[in-house]
């Protein structure tokens, strides 16, 4: 036996003291826990507000000496260091018995690391975060966060009294992770991670990588373990069987906090899912749906990228609610703001100290038009944290197809930006070469891995190839950006510009409602009526009609009739399916009592709710209104020039030849006999659909009886049939 006087101080020494009370040391596992020195094995705990610490090893009981500060220390009379040992830890009339996190080694391999150092882990949220785990045959979570110009990180939250100080995290070398498995943890646990600036300051963060948030306007993040048993099999194995711009793809919008306000997630799968199968769409798209603090943003300024909103429910509630969907045979898309990131000081902003998730060049980080950040996608690590995301939202949620927003503020380089206010690429453009590559490389991550799933861009300019294959060139000199599908903005405006003009004027802009067809197939369309025309004072669809209240139902049921047979994939807004007259509020969310039949109004309403219901189902049953959407011999104009009967008609085509004909009068008057052109090998045309059917609140000018062709020649057609045309309707024939 050693004598006393050879034995060693355990005592932390005062440099490592000092640092670990400073929140600056990046090996507290190097002083902490359990070591070999000469007289046995020194043990060192810092249990800020403890009152005794004991170690347990076997028989073993040995209390340890207070060294102040929270600090103990003692020496174990053994040859080695233990393999198991506990701490028992009195505070005040309690005590608390766990194994001690410093004597684990650390949970994250060097595969995991060098992928994260690489810009290249495509399952990031597996590595990073917190995770419930056994480890070392403990139960515990591992903590783990990316913050390499920290001078030293502790996790700290509910499971410690939210006193860091007694749970430093270590520094994994080169890759800037730091990581403590701490025991005892489990799901639920409210935590942040304590970050000890380069200055020396300290701030308190949410965990970037969080699955699970509080609700707002509470910050923490909430260690999270899913028990979502997943019953969607049958759509997963199928929903890719057919390539989405062969299928019929007609999208309901929602705001899911206002579609039904103070619904959960978990009530929403009975309300949402039975209300679309009702109206008939294919798809929801929900609008972002990722935490993020100002309700008033409607999520588009995210804090908690891998979280679905608190507001809710809990990312299993979320995940119910998707499920559900899904066995009711509805896709679901989500939209995803990988443009910026708002200056929330909690959250990403100069996340460690210095410009971290952002660009650190002043002109590259400020967004000029929302007061947000930008994010930096030159850094991989900071690429690897959205491509990874994109297939989190994927994988984990089964999510069918991402929206992206804001695609051409990445784009751009002067995007809103005055002249002095942004500099030129290395080739001299205004081209962002790091948001090319970072949306190429996220396109062609998630068609790998997620087969079925569609990327969907919301870009505003003519960019040349949005959903081309990335590894195509174009002119440009660039690669295709990869997306499945682009929202057709020109279509957008172009087409309620001509339908905010009073009919009389109408046939001196015929011209924005045909332009659309000289560039339908440069990439594969949505045609989009989203949130953002019917906010901020441009009204609801119903509203920028013009006329009395007739006519701008007319208008909006002939104008929906002529949007859903033009090549493209369709978008509406929720509201817009019952022709609200307000415009949109978040905070009161659709007029559903305008459907009430209490409401003497209630007929308008409900008849272009059922015209809705019947063009998503007439659209379903026809092939030729999607089947061929990005094919030019889908699509054949019959009279595209008629400006002055504001007429415009023209044939769909589906893969076999079969056609629909759409005739869209945008005229107040009735034109019986009205000669149209068709295809003289069809034998006699039935309406399939007329928007000015009573039962949607039209005057009821149908053809009810099947119109055989004449031997005339029309439109540059050998046949033609003579159509009773409804005042401000759009009809739909096929062969009878």
């Amino acid at each position: 036996m050693t004598s006393k006087k050879h034995q060693t101080d355990p005592a932390v020494g005062a440099e490592d003291r000092a640092r670990l009370l400073a929140g600056t040391h990046h090996d507290p596992h190097s002083v902490l826990g359990a070591h070999p020195v000469p007289g046995g094995v020194a043990y060192r705990a810092l249990r800020p507000g403890a009152r005794s610490v004991t170690v347990l090893s076997g028989p073993l009981r040995t209390e340890l000496r207070d060294d102040g500060d929270g600090f103990f220390s003692g020496l174990l009379p053994l040859a080695a260091v233990p393999e198991t040992s506990r701490l028992r830890v009195a505070y005040g009339d309690t005590v608390h018995e766990t194994a001690d996190a410093y004597r684990f080694l650390p949970t994250l391999g060097e595969l995991d690391l060098h992928l994260i150092g690489e810009g290249r882990h495509e399952e990031l949220w597996r590595a990073l975060g917190a995770h419930v785990l056994t480890h070392q045959g403990v139960r515990g979570t591992r903590f783990a966060v990316w913050a390499p110009n920290a001078r030293g990180v502790r996790v700290t939250g509910s499971f410690c009294f939210w006193d860091g100080t007694g749970s430093p995290m270590r520094s994994l070398g080169s890759s800037g992770v730091w990581e403590l498995f701490v025991p005892g943890v489990g799901e639920g646990e409210l935590y942040k991670f304590e970050i000890t600036r380069p200055d020396g300051s300290h701030t308190q963060r949410a965990d970037p990588l969080a699955r699970r948030t509080e609700a707002p306007p509470a910050t923490s993040s909430i260690v999270h373990v899913s028990h979502h048993e997943w019953g969607d099999a049958q759509w997963m194995a199928h929903r890719g069987d057919t390539p989405v711009h062969e299928a019929p793809f007609s999208v309901y919008e929602v705001h899911l906090p206002s579609w039904r306000p103070g619904s959960t997630y978990r009530e929403l799968a009975d309300q949402l899912t039975s209300y679309v199968l009702e109206t008939g769409f294919t798809h929801v798209e929900l609008m972002p749906v990722a935490e993020h603090p100002f309700g008033g943003s409607w999520g588009y300024q995210v804090t908690g990228f891998y979280a679905p909103t608190a507001r809710l429910g809990t990312p299993d509630d979320f995940k119910y609610l998707v499920d559900r969907l899904h066995q009711a045979g509805i896709g679901v898309l989500m939209d995803w703001v990988p443009a910026h990131f708002p200056r929330d000081d909690w959250a990403l902003a100069e996340f460690d100290g210095r410009p971290l998730y952002e660009h650190p060049d002043p002109l590259r980080a400020a967004h000029p038009d929302w007061g947000t950040l930008e994010f930096d996608l030159g850094r991989r690590e900071v690429r690897n944290f959205l491509v990874a995301n994109a297939v989190y939202w994927c994988e984990e949620f089964h999510v069918d197809g991402l929206r992206v927003d804001a695609v051409a503020s990445m784009l751009y380089l002067d995007y809103s930006r005055e002249p002095g206010g942004w500099r030129p690429n290395e080739r001299g453009g205004r081209e962002n070469l790091d948001a090319v590559a970072f949306l190429q490389e996220m396109n062609a991550t998630v068609y790998r891995r997620c087969p079925g799933v569609v990327t969907i861009a919301e870009e505003s300019t003519a960019w040349d190839g949005v959903t081309r294959p990335t590894h195509v060139q174009g002119p440009s000199g660039f690669g295709g950006l990869g997306f499945g599908l682009k929202w057709n903005m020109g279509w957008m405006h172009d087409s309620l510009q001509y339908m905010a003009h009073d009919p009389v004027h109408r046939a001196y802009h015929h011209g924005e409602l045909t332009f659309s067809m000289v560039y339908a197939y440069s990439e594969n369309y949505v045609l989009p009526i989203s949130h953002d025309e019917v906010v901020h004072g441009k009204g609801s669809l119903v509203s920028k009609m013009p006329g009395d209240w007739w006519r701008r139902r007319a208008d909006l049921r002939a104008y929906l009739a002529f949007m859903w047979a033009h090549p493209g994939k369709q978008l509406l807004f929720m509201g817009q399916e019952f022709a609200q007259g307000a415009e949109w509020s978040e905070a009161a969310g659709p007029d559903w009592w305008l459907l009430d039949p209490a409401y003497p109004a209630a007929p308008d309403h409900r008849g272009v709710r059922d015209l809705v219901r019947d063009l998503n189902a007439c659209y379903r049953a026809t092939p030729a209104l999607w089947q061929r959407d990005t094919d030019p011999s889908g699509f054949e104009w019959i009279t595209g020039d008629s400006a002055s009967d504001n007429v415009l008609a023209f044939l769909r085509r589906d893969a076999d030849g079969s056609p629909l004909l759409a005739v869209c009068h945008f005229s107040p008057v009735v034109r019986p006999d009205y000669l149209i052109g068709v295809p003289e090998d069809v034998p006699a045309w039935t309406e399939a659909l007329n928007t000015d059917a009573e039962r949607y609140g039209g005057s009821g000018v149908t053809n009810p009886a099947p119109l055989k062709p004449e031997p005339h020649h029309a439109h540059g057609q050998a046949a033609a049939i003579r159509l009773a045309l409804p005042p401000l309707a759009t009809v739909w024939l096929r062969p009878a």
